[in-house]
């Protein structure tokens, strides 16, 4: 069965998207990273979908759902760079906000819904949203107070989603 994950778009990432006019576009390409300035999606593989989430004013949105197609960097990605001058991934130029030119960035191709910043996470379902590690150890977001989220901290990186959350996520988006 496929896993879910989470990642969270920062205000830059999202300006960025607002910027570029990306707004009901569908993303063909989301990165990963090796460094802590890009979410590492080690443990997504074709066929898992990612939540791109963003925090604005303790509310929590989810900015598209992405099924991941493949990580193999493709015809569509450009010639690799020659230089550290050069774009890392020149085929997705439109899409660099993503973490294109992120410290040891590698392309992520996926099929994802448009970007949207009005699909707002009801309080009830923030609060029992739940994701488990690797030795299947659960938690819940911290520092959610009457349906807020007060500090992103906990949202943070890329993590999996237990299934009853992913099914509710996937709810709240329409699959």
């Amino acid at each position: 069965m496929p896993d879910a994950f989470t990642v969270l778009w920062t205000h830059d990432t999202c300006r960025a998207l607002r910027k570029a006019g990306h707004v009901g576009v569908r993303p063909p390409v989301a990165f990963s990273g090796v460094h802590s300035s890009l979410p590492a999606w080690s443990g997504a593989r074709a066929g898992d979908e990612v939540y791109a989430l963003h925090v604005n004013r303790c509310e929590v949105f989810v900015v598209s759902r992405m099924l991941v197609v493949d990580r193999e960097r493709g015809d569509c990605c450009g010639t690799p760079a020659a230089t550290w001058r050069d774009p890392a991934f020149p085929g997705h130029d439109d899409w660099r906000m993503l973490g294109a030119g992120g410290c040891g960035a590698s392309a992520v191709h996926v099929d994802a819904t448009p970007v949207r910043f009005d699909r707002r996470i009801p309080g009830e379902l923030l609060e029992r949203l739940t994701w488990r590690n690797r030795r299947n150890r659960t938690r819940v977001l911290k520092y959610v107070v009457e349906g807020r989220l007060e500090h992103s901290v906990s949202l943070q990186g890329f993590y999996r989603l237990t299934s009853e959350s992913a099914d509710e996520l996937g709810e709240l988006v329409g699959r």
